[in-house]
């Protein structure tokens, strides 16, 4: 399904929101790739990441699906609106080890008033290679 934006300035709107995103610098995440109904990012991994265990925090593995997927919505609304999360469900898959957390979120099916969304993150090791730590289904609703 070709997704189209409403709103042609849609990448700028979304940099813009970025600068605003003061919780996302707080964390280090940085949002790399704004397409339409697609957006993805990096987070190098820090200790103020981990849990009592040392694994990453799964509240910080569902704040970045949470975010890909919250944008990705946004790369399809009019300018004057907005999304915000309705909902989000994540499943853990492996423990998140690893140099870097990657996660890619995209929509599955705009609406007028929700879009459903998806978001899968990544644990990434020192050669590059991605594990698949984590999905989530969400709802947007649009403001």
């Amino acid at each position: 399904m070709k997704l189209i934006p409403r709103n042609p300035a849609f990448v700028e709107r979304i940099r813009d929101q970025l600068t605003r995103q003061r919780f996302m610098q707080h964390i280090g995440f940085d949002l790399h790739t704004i397409e339409a109904g697609r957006t993805a990012g990096e987070l190098t991994l820090q200790a103020l990441h981990e849990q009592q265990d040392g694994f990453v925090h799964g509240g910080l593995v569902a704040t970045l699906a949470d975010i890909v997927a919250g944008f990705a919505a946004c790369t399809l609304v009019e300018a004057h609106q907005d999304v915000v999360t309705g909902e989000i469900k994540i499943s853990y898959f492996r423990k998140g080890v690893g140099d870097k957390l990657r996660a890619v979120g995209w929509v599955k099916k705009p609406g007028s008033r929700l879009h459903f969304c998806e978001a899968e993150v990544y644990a990434v090791d020192a050669h590059g290679h991605e594990t698949l730590i984590a999905h989530a289904t969400t709802t947007m609703i649009v403001l």
